[in-house]
């Protein structure tokens, strides 16, 4: 029984860590999600910003304003560029963390099978007990009933 309490000791242990690394696999989900939402808002301003100076440059602008257009899009490309690298890592955080869940995942049932193996075959034992009791009584009933005739 000792054993078992241990095992069952082992098996909480193992679903604390489980339940977080859930925690952690859910959080970079939330922060993956926020930073490809980042990325893509980069990229929607862009598209509207360049459509909106379209219209500017289609009337003839300063070469001032030109440049200034030029050296924002081209700081804003940079932007995007270093947003969908973070997109990029926050999925790979994201990847690392599932693995790290399936492995705890996969300790708990392995806890769990043991600890179902230990039950059955303790089961197992004492029902064989039980039927090697039952056996000597009728043994012994029998005995007595053969006893009781070879006197008579």
């Amino acid at each position: 029984m000792e054993r078992l309490d241990l095992l069952n000791t082992l098996l909480q242990r193992e679903k604390e860590k489980r339940d977080a690394a859930l925690v952690e696999w859910r959080e970079a989900e939330r922060q993956a999600q926020a930073t490809r939402e980042q990325a893509q808002a980069l990229v929607n301003y862009r598209g509207e910003y360049r459509q909106r100076w379209s219209a500017q440059f289609a009337q003839r602008a300063p070469i001032e304003i030109l440049r200034c257009y030029q050296g924002f899009v081209e700081r804003l490309e940079q932007a995007i560029g270093a947003q969908e690298g973070a997109a990029d890592q926050a999925a790979a955080r994201v990847q690392a963390a599932q693995a790290r869940l399936r492995h705890r995942e996969t300790k708990v049932a392995t806890v769990q099978r043991l600890i179902e193996r230990r039950l059955q075959a303790g089961a197992v034992r004492e029902q064989r007990r039980e039927q090697k009791a039952v056996d000597e009584a009728a043994q012994r009933l029998s005995w007595a009933r053969v006893g009781v005739f070879s006197a008579a």
